[in-house]
């Protein structure tokens, strides 16, 4: 309920339950992506984090992945790299045959352990359940000294926003479906070809299940201020978030939006129930959105794309002073993130450079 620095800031009120009235370190708690607790023991912390949802792509294996990979952001999104346990949170449908089950269950788990092996950790452990709905999920806990991740409340004016994945996960994953819902593909045929709804589909999955490490280890060379992960409520909904945490009164404005080719045409044709211009559209195991100097925001975005992640970065807005909000502008421009292995984003890795801050924000 108090923004660090107030009467009854959280970490002061812990630090009053330590043992012998010491003060243990800063604290986080309900409201952001992860909880830092700081522990007894040589001034370390534990981080943790929970997630869970229901399967969005026709893949078990992806699914497995994206699961992991978002449970894993959460943690990325302190600027931590390191992860030293996970735990799978997994319900089985009972709608689904025996045979059915022994066939996809078995990849999902597969995929949240490749993923979770190739963020440097490996799960110990979970829980399995019966349920009417398929759920895939987890927990990812790692203790850390205090240099090993960021307090997500320092953004200051000035400083630019930096966004690490393209935006409409929401809106592919429900085109790709309506390729067999004659009512609703009526209302997008005019904008998108069925081609280009499976390129971005396959877009959207792959993006999903990137791991979000190589930015959070960047944060820490680049001296991220604070950041979040874009995730179920959306760019705009994320960024109002992390923008009330903010031990300064400042305002995040964003001017561009990165978003997967004709996922906007496709959002504007039906009738704009996504709210992906508005920056509500829900997404899934999203990008980093990282408040950075200004002149640190090119070069973070460079090594990004220079690290080969799979994934990008993008200058998307600024951080000025205000009462610890977010909005996005009137117009803002649209970055068309053309679908990796196309001719387009071909062409488009060959020529492009890493323009400075000042030709990207308008």
């Amino acid at each position: 309920p108090h923004r660090p620095g107030e009467t009854g800031d959280q970490g002061t009120d812990f630090g009053q339950l330590t043992p012998n009235n010491t003060s243990a370190g800063p604290r986080l708690g309900i409201g952001m992506d992860s909880c830092v607790v700081p522990l007894r023991h040589g001034g370390l912390s534990l981080v943790q984090t929970t997630d869970f949802f229901y399967p969005l792509v026709e893949d078990p294996y992806m699914m497995g992945r994206i699961a992991c990979a978002n449970v894993l952001s959460d943690l990325y999104a302190m600027g931590i790299t390191e992860c030293d346990n996970m735990l799978m949170l997994l319900s089985v449908s009972q709608k689904m045959s025996e045979q059915d089950r022994e066939r996809v269950m078995p990849l999902m788990i597969r995929g949240f352990r490749d993923a979770a092996e190739e963020g440097g950790t490996s799960v110990t452990g979970g829980q399995t359940v019966v349920n009417p709905w398929i759920i895939i999920g987890g927990v990812a806990s790692v203790v850390c000294q205090p240099n090993e991740f960021i307090m997500p409340d320092s953004a200051v004016p000035g400083d630019v926003l930096v966004l690490t994945k393209p935006l409409g996960t929401q809106v592919a994953v429900n085109a790709h479906q309506w390729l067999d819902q004659p009512e609703r593909w009526n209302k997008i045929k005019l904008v998108v070809s069925k081609e280009e709804v499976e390129q971005a589909y396959q877009e959207a999955m792959f993006s999903m299940a990137t791991l979000n490490r190589t930015a959070a280890g960047l944060m820490h060379r680049f001296q991220a201020h604070a950041a979040t992960d874009v995730t179920g409520f959306g760019l705009l909904g994320h960024a109002r978030n992390l923008a009330t945490m903010q031990r300064d009164e400042v305002a995040f404005v964003i001017h561009n939006l990165p978003i997967i080719a004709k996922m906007a045409a496709i959002s504007k044709a039906y009738g704009n129930i996504f709210n992906l211009l508005g920056g509500t559209s829900s997404e899934t195991s999203g990008g980093l959105l990282v408040s950075l100097p200004r002149e640190q925001a090119a070069r973070f975005c460079a090594e990004v794309k220079g690290q080969g992640s799979g994934g990008g970065a993008w200058i998307i807005g600024i951080v000025e002073k205000g009462e610890r909000g977010a909005r996005i502008i009137d117009k803002p421009r649209i970055i068309e993130v053309q679908p990796r292995g196309t001719a387009a984003a071909n062409q488009e890795n060959s020529t492009s450079t890493s323009p400075a801050p000042e030709t990207q924000i308008r």
